[in-house]
């Protein structure tokens, strides 16, 4: 009997998943991959729209384009989950599996925090990403923060990489004299499991005069006054707000109760729920490290691995050891790297490459390399 694996999310970890049965498994066995978006987008090419330095249509690569033997791409809406019977109801029909496969990302919640939804900007979903970029074409100069409402976000490099650009952006439109450029984050550093990284960033602010604002907690856009406002009752003046809003498990999960404590967790060394043959792995799932798509990636390797061994009636030893690359983009045609690996039962260690045009040249291959996999293979 073909084995049935049930994929819920589209992103970088349930593309891994479906690509790499497909390699193992081709037509001898049935890959179903639901999301609900009609595109894939790389979360590192929203700031590249945001900019100017790419389009919205070159960035976004249609599912329709997925032709793997034995994947079907169903794009509709999950209604409720099932993770006892490894059922999903969805618009498009219910659908049943063997395995199930939960990775479904973190969704944003920017009405957690008080005037953002009517005087800031979130960049971190698509559309707003889009909009951000309407508003900084028609920014005239003054001052933009960036802020992060909680600590906890997908991405931890993007808001220091937002306010290079932004630099940058600001510099080539003649504006950058005119305008001040502010960073506030509720962290001590901008990457803490990776020291060298938080002082290439920090070296960078300086040189820009970007000012940055550890260890600060934002309670509320005051969107009458154009305010930040704090935990401790101090303020910060803005003309542009770009914030980075709480991240909460979707509610369809929250709804299937896989979630008590907020994400779901999952074994941290084989990504298996509390139950048998169910697998949450990406942002949705507490495992102990950042949510980003490079771990993610990661955890798909383990997961696809470990599907692959029962449905041969064999022992998997794929083990998930925590670890993740993420490039820091630094503007004029730069990125570094950071090599990180969490450790079980906490900590991290890691290294950073500085930045050069040839890691921006790897980032680039990178992503196309990646839509070759998931998508294309052309």
């Amino acid at each position: 009997m073909t084995a049935r694996v049930l994929v819920l999310g589209a992103g970088f970890g349930g593309l891994e998943v479906a690509a790499r049965l497909s390699e193992r498994f081709g037509t001898d066995i049935e890959v179903t991959l639901i999301d609900a978006a009609e595109h894939f987008v790389f979360g590192f090419a929203k700031l590249d729209v945001m900019f100017g330095k790419r389009t919205a249509a070159s960035v976004s690569h249609p599912y329709r384009r997925i032709d793997k033997p034995g994947v079907r791409f169903v794009q509709t809406m999950i209604r409720s989950i099932d993770a006892a019977e490894r059922r999903t109801v969805t618009d498009a029909g219910s659908f049943d599996a063997d395995y199930l496969v939960i990775a479904l990302g973190a969704d944003l919640d920017p009405g957690a925090t008080p005037g953002l939804v009517e005087d800031g900007h979130e960049y971190y979903t698509n559309a707003g990403a889009f909009a951000a970029r309407d508003a900084l074409a028609g920014f005239a100069g003054g001052r933009i923060v960036i802020g992060v409402t909680r600590a906890l976000f997908k991405c931890p490099p993007a808001p220091s990489e937002t306010a290079l650009l932004t630099h940058e952006y600001l510099s080539a439109r003649g504006l950058r004299a005119a305008s001040e450029i502010a960073l506030v984050m509720p962290m001590p550093a901008p990457v803490p499991p990776v020291p060298e990284a938080s002082t290439a960033l920090l070296e960078a602010f300086a040189e820009r005069d970007i000012a940055w604002h550890p260890k600060r907690s934002i309670t509320a856009l005051d969107a009458s006054a154009h305010e930040v406002v704090f935990a401790d009752g101090s303020t910060m003046p803005y003309d542009l707000f770009l914030g980075v809003p709480r991240h909460v498990v979707p509610a369809v999960v929250a709804e299937s109760g896989l979630a008590p404590d907020g994400w779901v967790p999952v074994d941290p060394l084989t990504l298996q729920t509390g139950h048998p043959d169910v697998f949450a792995i990406g942002d949705v799932a507490q495992v102990g490290t950042p949510k980003a798509g490079a771990f993610a990636e990661g955890q798909a390797v383990v997961v696809a691995e470990a599907i692959a061994a029962r449905i041969q009636s064999r022992e998997s030893s794929a083990r998930y050891d925590g670890s993740g690359v993420c490039y820091v983009e630094f503007g004029g045609g730069r990125a570094g790297r950071v090599d990180v690996r969490f450790l079980a039962g906490g900590g991290a260690s890691g290294s950073f490459v500085r930045a050069t045009g040839a890691l921006a040249d790897d980032k680039d291959d990178y992503r196309a390399s990646r839509v070759r996999r998931w998508i294309t293979d052309g």
